[in-house]
């Protein structure tokens, strides 16, 4: 097996410096389907705009028969229309000039000759990165027709979520995989670890002194993680109907954030220190009662494109886990995320212990608009606020809520951010694990969600554009919601 990476690479890449990548064959599976459109096609072109792309070939396959004009086509327009950078005809006939397509119809032979093709043209040994953007239920198949186009050695292959649907496909899925590639050549993707806010989130914990010594239940009352989203589920009916909101996002995003936020302090700003931490997270999590757990259905969903009729698959779901250890002990967290909701958003909310007695006389308002927050925004537009009581101009002793913002774009940094995908994808050439998943935390919890999928709770329905079934509100009683917001994030010029 070849080393594919060392510490001076990590120390480097630590340091936010970038050795140079050597040459690399992407293939790229599933090439025609929306997440290739929406995310990895823009991606590579801005990763190439902005010079981080190696000296690369792209390898494209998929169910459909195109040949190289018509996914070239397919590309375009794709990129027209996602990218995040302005395109130029010379920027695109250098990048398109090293995309060739090969029909999944031609089997392990003909992906084979594709990639020798394409090392033929880079005149280097190149190392592999294959992107599995693919169902889970397909996985198998790929990963068998690699080891038999022997595209195993030199590679690394990124793995879509979800990871299984339940804790036996995922060991299955897993030793499957672990079959062909060894454990350090296994990329699990997740975007949301992928975005400046999530990793801001590690940077402000660790990196002050002012916030980790009361990051816990002495300071802390609970946490929320809330990501709605104002969309429906597309042309996504089949999919989604075998999945659904807690196999689609709590499990493979909101969970990861939750490890972010409570994790110990990592030895090491490395891959095998962070993923220890997060497994120590997952293993302390206590498994998830089906009766602290809201789940939802937007009206109109069983009229939706490939949606059986009578699905009681749900599009929303809240639910209350709690983390069994010394620092979490008896701090709640709340999880949420639904689809065609009011708002669409994604936040880390952390609520403050009150003040077990005042002194501040009534009518003050001291008390009465709720805990202090600090607030991550996990939107690509990366803000933090902190929220607080003080003291009204003029006479008297009137208390109202300030707040302590900051948006990235603030910073002479903002034009550096690299989306999700662009960042996980250059990581994941570098052979950098930090941001990704490995197999015992996906195991661990599909382990904690068990009781949960063998007895979920009713769906209820709700409306679209409100905030999910009003049974939420008895979850999280004698809390609140921190979504909506009474008062919105300010616009910063």
């Amino acid at each position: 097996m070849v080393t594919l990476t060392n510490e001076s690479d990590r120390t480097a890449r630590a340091n936010g410096n970038h050795a140079p990548l050597p040459p690399h064959v992407v293939v790229l599976f599933g090439a025609t389907g929306d997440l290739a459109r929406r995310k990895l096609l823009p991606g590579l072109f801005h990763l190439s705009e902005a010079g981080l792309l190696p000296d690369c070939r792209i390898v494209a396959t998929s169910l459909e028969e195109l040949d190289d004009d018509g996914y070239g086509a397919l590309a375009r327009r794709a990129c027209d229309e996602f990218a995040r950078c302005t395109i130029r005809d010379d920027s695109w006939r250098r990048f398109s000039g090293n995309i060739r397509y090969v029909s999944g119809s031609r089997g392990a032979a003909g992906l084979a000759e594709s990639v020798r093709d394409a090392e033929t043209a880079l005149k280097a040994e190149a190392r592999h990165l294959h992107y599995l953007s693919i169902p889970p239920h397909a996985a198998d198949a790929v990963v068998r027709t690699l080891a038999d186009a022997a595209l195993v050695d030199r590679a690394r292959v990124i793995m879509e979520k979800p990871f299984g649907t339940d804790l036996p496909s995922s060991r299955r899925l897993n030793a499957a995989v672990q079959e062909i590639f060894e454990e350090d050549q296994v990329f699990r993707i997740d975007h949301f670890l992928g975005k400046e806010a999530a990793q801001n989130i590690l940077a402000f914990r660790f990196a002050n002194g002012l916030f980790e010594p009361i990051w816990n239940r002495q300071h802390i009352d609970h946490i929320q993680i809330d990501v709605p989203e104002t969309l429906g589920i597309g042309s996504r009916g089949p999919f989604y109907g075998q999945t659904g909101a807690f196999r689609d996002m709590v499990v493979t995003h909101l969970f990861q954030i939750l490890a972010f936020v409570a994790m110990e302090p990592p030895t090491a700003l490395e891959p095998r220190a962070i993923s220890e931490e997060k497994n120590k997270v997952f293993r302390s999590l206590r498994p998830i009662k089906p009766s602290d757990v809201v789940r939802g259905q937007y009206e109109g969903y069983g009229w939706s494109e490939g949606v059986s009729s009578g699905s009681d698959t749900e599009t929303f779901i809240a639910l209350r886990c709690e983390i069994d250890n010394w620092r979490w002990a008896g701090v709640p967290f709340f999880l949420r995320t639904g689809k065609k909701m009011a708002e669409g958003a994604r936040i880390v909310s952390i609520a403050f212990r009150e003040p077990p007695k005042s002194m501040f006389p009534a009518g003050s308002g001291v008390g009465t608009l709720g805990p202090d927050h600090l607030t991550f925004d996990l939107a690509d537009s990366s803000k933090l606020s902190l929220s607080f009581y003080g003291k009204q101009p003029g006479p008297g002793m009137k208390l109202e809520k300030l707040s302590l913002q900051f948006a990235l774009h603030e910073t002479e940094h903002a034009e550096s951010v690299l989306e999700a995908y662009e960042r996980l994808i250059h990581d994941a050439m570098s052979g950098d694990h930090t941001l990704f998943t490995n197999a015992e935390g996906i195991e661990r919890l599909w382990e904690v969600s068990q009781p949960l999928l063998e007895e979920p709770p009713e769906v209820q329905l709700y409306r679209v554009g409100s905030w999910g079934p009003p049974a939420i509100q008895d979850l999280i009683a004698p809390r609140s919601w921190r979504l909506p917001f009474e008062r919105g994030w300010r616009q910063h010029r």
